[in-house]
């Protein structure tokens, strides 16, 4: 059982629902990202999603592409993400880590090597929206002989339909249900069918089912709150960023307060 596992059971034991943010790697900058992981833990998030900087992120929506971009222009790589996540552990830091990005990235960095960094820095998990169930099986053989493996989160669409039972049969972690069919940060411009998809979901799924694209307040979830296990949110948490300069404080309110409203 590694960090996200112990905080999915935690969470569930204490009858509360999961809140999970997502922030592109290396803005304002490094030491600012720093800043804002410490305060995102300080809030109560109870896993953070780090978004490594591609240059195509095809699942992703215009304000992550810019912060992806942004976050190129500064210079963030790979090899710096690792850097700035072993120096978070080091001062203490012990919220989940799950980096999303995109296939490309571990390939080029070499599957074995990856997983292996992954493990020594402390990163938790891994999403990898271009990476089809069908195609997992050399990381997954891979993440397998780690130890102290970083696992590898499974996400489901509305249109996964038949393959929801096959996806989620040995799934580690959370189960992250697009809920939308499109990018990220839609504005809670749901799948007409959310409400049976997230249910079809649940039936399946052993693990905690998690809720992300498009939500901007615990309100937006209200509708499918006794069906979820918590909720993800990232362009709008990216925005709220961007218009108040990246300050940790602001950070820091937002996600109390979802997480707080999310759970009254």
């Amino acid at each position: 059982m590694n960090r996200i596992e112990e905080k999915m059971q935690t969470v569930k034991e204490s009858g509360k629902k999961a809140f999970i943010t997502y922030m592109t790697a290396g803005l304002p900058d490094m030491e600012g990202c720093k800043k804002l992981i410490h305060a995102n833990e300080k809030a109560g998030c109870d896993v953070l999603e780090l978004g490594i900087p591609f240059s195509d992120p095809a699942a992703d929506g215009p304000v992550i592409q810019n912060a992806s971009y942004q976050s190129i222009l500064k210079g963030t790589n790979l090899r710096k993400v690792f850097g700035l996540v072993e120096e978070v552990r080091k001062e203490g830091c012990e919220i989940p880590i799950v980096f999303m990005m995109y296939f490309n990235t571990v390939l080029h960095y070499g599957i074995p090597e990856f997983v292996e960094k992954c493990r020594k820095v402390g990163v938790d998990g891994l999403i990898i929206p271009d990476l089809p169930f069908e195609e997992q099986e050399q990381l997954t053989e891979v993440l397998a002989r780690a130890e102290e493996n970083p696992i590898l989160i499974q996400l489901v669409a509305p249109v996964s339909k038949q393959r929801i039972p096959k996806i989620l049969e040995h799934a580690r972690g959370f189960v992250y249900c697009v809920s939308s069919m499109g990018v990220t940060g839609q504005s809670a411009t749901f799948h007409k069918d959310v409400v049976a998809y997230l249910k079809e979901v649940k039936k399946y799924s052993k693990i905690p089912v998690m809720m992300g694209f498009g939500i901007r307040t615990a309100k937006d979830v209200e509708p499918m709150k006794e069906i979820i296990d918590g909720c993800i949110v990232g362009s709008h948490f990216i925005q709220l960023m961007e218009e108040n300069n990246y300050d940790p404080e602001v950070a820091e309110e937002y996600c109390a307060t979802f997480k707080r409203e999310l759970n009254a």
